[in-house]
């Protein structure tokens, strides 16, 4: 179990609980007696049901086949329906429940017609609501003193749907107004992911975003601890399921654990970390299905700080190479890629240059997944300027460590390693955390199992 930390003589802890957490009747169980255990946990933030978003996400691109739309409806009933069905007091919640079902029911058959981003996050956010009228009863039943609250009443975002950008001020001010008030008698039960624009629409922080809905809460109410519970305990040197040697991290610093996140590590969603570091709020991850195994401190500083760390992957990633020779030592060329890019919202994740050329990786940051592309109109205006060349199916490699690049033949024992393979794109040097390659997708595990052996173990 996670300690508290004795810095302040009122510790605040907000507890981030992901899907799999709160997965069935038993999970929301092992859950509800983590937050229970520790009389410091005041906020709960909860995803949706593991599988749920998935299905709403499916459902809000539109299914045209009503036997396949009503499989998928069905599918979302009965994953509720069987947590509601082992209540003591199922009729306390049941009838909400069944109110956001016919409100699902109506989104999809409306997505089926024509869908929308605005629509969709719509869809999407009825995962947590649900789910959070389903935990709170649990946390009552176990005679908690817990009470459900709608996020959207403090999560004030702007009106990108499907990645909505949150508003740190507007979020304070909202949260000591509405949210504080309640913690004096109650363990607040909400929801992760979910916010609201200044026109009252329901928007989305993007895949993933649970996570950092959790820590700008935590930023909002100056909690001294964010704890995020998922099922595996803590981070690790890489993703278990790609090798079994893979080790747990006991302690990383803030930097460490930003790379990892940004460059795939699943465990936490790449804008985590922003808030928390903001207001040096130490971050514990750990299971939820084994609390005693503890996990990972996530602080400002750690006492270990080794050369390599871990080793991070990223499926789903586009490379678009530019090509001009008019880029031959002019200026102005680039500043007009990027003006093209931000006009069209693209954001770009790596980049590099030659004489006559620039390589660049999108970042994959909205709701519905898969991987990133260019919109027809940036490729026209981008078609004026130079040759566009767009390449998918590759994965990224990231290597986090510390100092890096200032460690004299690191470079060579890292691509010593990698002869067999072919690299596409490298970045090194940029950061004193990472080094980061594309490699082919088929590629990418064993990749990762390589360094792996040669680094880590």
């Amino acid at each position: 179990m996670s300690m508290i930390p004795t810095t302040t003589t009122n510790p605040l802890i907000v507890a981030k609980f992901g899907g799999t957490s709160v997965a069935d009747y038993a999970a929301m169980c092992r859950s509800a007696n983590i937050v229970i255990t520790n009389p410091h946990t005041k906020i709960v933030l909860i995803s949706a049901c593991s599988g749920v978003t998935n299905l709403l996400v499916a459902l809000a691109n539109g299914i045209s086949d009503i036997t396949l739309r009503q499989q998928h409806l069905q599918q979302l009933t009965d994953t509720h329906q069987q947590i509601l069905n082992q209540l003591q007091h199922p009729h306390t919640v049941s009838d909400a429940i069944y109110a956001l079902f016919d409100d699902i029911t109506s989104a999809s058959a409306q997505a089926a017609i024509a869908s929308s981003p605005q629509l969709t996050d719509k869809l999407v956010s009825h995962g947590e609501l649900l789910s959070t009228y389903l935990f709170n009863q649990i946390l009552v039943e176990m005679n908690a003193a817990a009470i459900r609250f709608d996020i959207r009443d403090v999560m004030r975002t702007d009106t990108q749907f499907g990645k909505a950008i949150p508003q740190p001020d507007l979020i304070r001010q909202l949260a000591q107004q509405h949210l504080l008030p309640q913690l004096v008698s109650h363990i607040v039960v909400s929801q992760g992911f979910i916010g609201r624009d200044s026109q009252g629409n329901t928007t989305t922080l993007g895949r993933g975003g649970s996570d950092y809905s959790a820590a700008l809460i935590a930023e909002a109410v100056d909690a001294t601890t964010l704890e995020i519970w998922t099922d595996v305990p803590g981070m690790y040197t890489t993703d278990p399921r790609i090798t079994a040697a893979a080790k747990p991290i006991k302690e990383i610093s803030f930097s460490e654990a930003s790379e990892m996140a940004n460059f795939g590590a699943k465990i936490l969603h790449p804008s985590t970390l922003v808030p928390a570091v903001r207001q040096q709020i130490p971050v514990f991850v750990g299971s939820s299905i084994a609390p005693q195994q503890g996990g990972t401190w996530i602080r400002k500083t750690v006492e270990q700080a080794p050369l390599f760390r871990a080793l991070a992957l990223r499926g789903n990633q586009t490379l678009v190479t530019l090509t001009s020779l008019n880029m031959f030592q002019a200026y102005g060329f680039l500043a007009e890629v990027f003006r093209i890019l931000a006009e069209h919202k693209i954001s770009v994740d790596l980049i590099t240059t030659s004489e006559v050329s620039v390589s660049l990786t999108l970042d994959q940051t909205d709701t519905g997944g898969g991987a990133p592309t260019l919109p027809l109109a940036a490729v026209e205006q981008l078609n004026q300027l130079c040759r566009v060349d767009i390449e998918q199916g590759l994965s990224l490699v990231a290597l986090i460590g510390n100092h890096m690049s200032d460690s004299k033949g690191s470079a060579k024992h890292i691509f010593g390693a990698l002869d067999a393979y072919n690299l596409r794109l490298i970045c090194y040097g940029a950061s004193p955390h990472n080094l980061c390659f594309l490699v082919n997708e088929a590629d990418a595990k064993s990749v990762i199992t390589t360094l792996h052996q040669q680094l880590l173990e």
